[in-house]
């Protein structure tokens, strides 16, 4: 298993930050633009154990998969999400957001990931995977969420 962690402090409000993981798929999109769909399987009161049916595009294809919230956590200084699915019978992955406010401007986000091959053959790939991906994605958020906070400023 390889895991990855980026920590970034964005200049926008903990609750719109927020919103892009815990929201509308619309806003999903916007840090996410590969899922083209997320239904509810199961969705539970306090979070964890919910379940829904993303499907995610990668160049002509579509892949479907259940991802199950494992952490969930809403405060108004702190907020926790770690889900986890199974990629087509090869990897297991956890993908976990985290937001601290900083103040009422600023918040400080951390992403982690995990990743574990379910074969022998796919250890290979994680020997060679670097953080690329990673660093992409917190940028990518940090930006979208900046330029939506400084759009209603």
């Amino acid at each position: 298993m390889k895991e990855w962690t980026k920590e970034i402090e964005i200049d926008a409000p903990i609750e719109k930050i927020w919103a892009l993981f815990d929201g509308s798929l619309e806003n999903m999109q916007k840090i996410m633009p590969q899922v083209v769909s997320q239904t509810p399987v199961k969705v539970t009161e306090e979070g964890v154990g919910s379940i829904y049916r993303q499907q995610y595009k990668e160049g002509k294809r579509v892949e479907e998969y259940d991802v199950e919230t494992l952490v969930y956590l809403d405060t108004p200084d702190h907020k926790k999400m770690k889900v986890g699915f199974n990629l087509a019978n090869y990897f297991e992955i956890t993908s976990g957001y985290e937001l601290t406010k900083i103040n009422e401007h600023q918040s400080r986000f951390k992403y982690t990931t995990t990743n574990k091959p379910l074969k022998a053959i796919f250890k290979l790939f994680l020997w060679f995977a670097s953080d690329k991906t990673v660093v992409k994605f917190v940028e990518k958020v940090k930006e979208v969420a900046e330029k939506d906070h400084a759009l209603v400023k």
